[in-house]
């Protein structure tokens, strides 16, 4: 009994598929040709069956010719439905594949397009990063060039209260001098006047002008000496009022040092800000590749789907001209019509 619906339709259309390619058609490979569905048996009953008929054509050309219009007929009718139902699926198969491509499409473009947004708003981003970057770290040459600029003129006023120190120094010294040649003179006047006196008590006269001209020097000397204690005073005064200066110049140096580094803050996290952006930038064109890349192997399936549908158009155009040509063999000719 026959298995999976095998009539004997089934398996002369599966023996005569073997013979057009060539092949014997014995009860395996028309089993095989079945798709493996079928008793073997039955096959070979069927089998029989058509060597016989096919046998009685030889005797009798015109019933079995009939008999095979007869046969093809429905054979040609069910395999049109069949090819016709095959193709309407592969078609339906197509279009729907077809549609859920356009929609992957449609939402990768989206996505692409959203992602191209979010490029140029990281762009824009980076650049603005980049520009206050750009800006801060002019600022910070320029505080450098201030900080300069003030430890020269910190060693610049160093340098003239060093030569105004030796300067009270020099004139510490000076007066020093005057003080001692001033002893010396007044020890070196003394012992004259009274060698004067005990020589020459006639010269007394002549000793005390000069007496009085060493008055005047020594008037003029403390002159000096009072001067010198005045510029020296002056001196100090200017130095303490330098001293103020310089400790002001340093509290500012304190605070162009305490900006400093908070300009290097800024650039510190200006650069940190610059590497999370250029993460997320390349994490972007990372996905946007993923997803081009998505698209590709979409297209290329679609490519497939075409080509598969083109394939079946073909074998459904030569199953057509299959079955023309086996009507028209199965067509009587004139001369056995005309036999008939």
């Amino acid at each position: 009994m026959a298995r999976g619906g095998i009539n004997k339709a089934l398996v002369m259309r599966a023996r005569q598929a073997l013979l057009a390619r060539g092949e014997h058609p014995s009860i395996d490979a028309v089993r095989v040709e079945l798709g493996n569905t079928g008793s073997k048996t039955t096959i070979h009953r069927y089998l029989k069956e058509l060597q016989e008929s096919e046998a009685e054509r030889t005797g009798n050309t015109a019933g079995l010719s009939d008999e095979l219009a007869g046969l093809i007929a429905p054979l040609a009718a069910r395999l049109q439905e069949e090819a016709e139902e095959t193709v309407a699926r592969m078609r339906q198969q197509c279009e729907a594949e077809r549609a859920e491509f356009e929609a992957c499409r449609a939402l990768a473009q989206e996505r692409i397009q959203h992602l191209e947004e979010q490029v140029g708003s990281l762009t824009a981003s980076l650049q603005a990063e980049t520009e206050h970057h750009r800006h801060s770290r002019e600022q910070w040459q320029l505080a450098e060039i201030d900080r300069a600029r003030l430890l020269q003129a910190n060693q610049d006023q160093a340098a003239h209260l060093k030569d105004r120190d030796e300067q009270v120094r020099s004139l510490e010294e000076k007066h020093r001098h005057g003080r001692e040649a001033l002893e010396h003179y007044r020890q070196a006047s003394k012992e004259q006047r009274e060698q004067e006196q005990r020589r020459h008590e006639a010269q007394l006269q002549q000793v005390q002008m000069e007496l009085r001209q060493l008055q005047q020097s020594l008037i003029l000397k403390q002159d000096e000496v009072t001067r010198l204690n005045r510029a020296n005073e002056r001196l100090a005064s200017e130095s303490l009022h330098k001293e103020k200066e310089l400790d002001g110049q340093r509290d500012r140096l304190e605070r162009q040092a305490g900006e400093l580094a908070a300009l290097h803050d800024q650039v510190t996290q200006s650069h940190t800000a610059r590497e999370v952006l250029q993460e997320r930038l390349d994490l972007s064109r990372t996905e946007t590749e993923g997803l081009k890349a998505a698209l590709d192997a979409q297209r290329q399936e679609a490519q497939r789907l075409h080509i598969d549908l083109a394939a079946a158009g073909i074998e459904l155009q030569l199953l057509r001209q299959a079955l023309a040509d086996e009507r028209e063999r199965a067509r009587p000719t004139s001369s056995e019509l005309e036999k008939s």
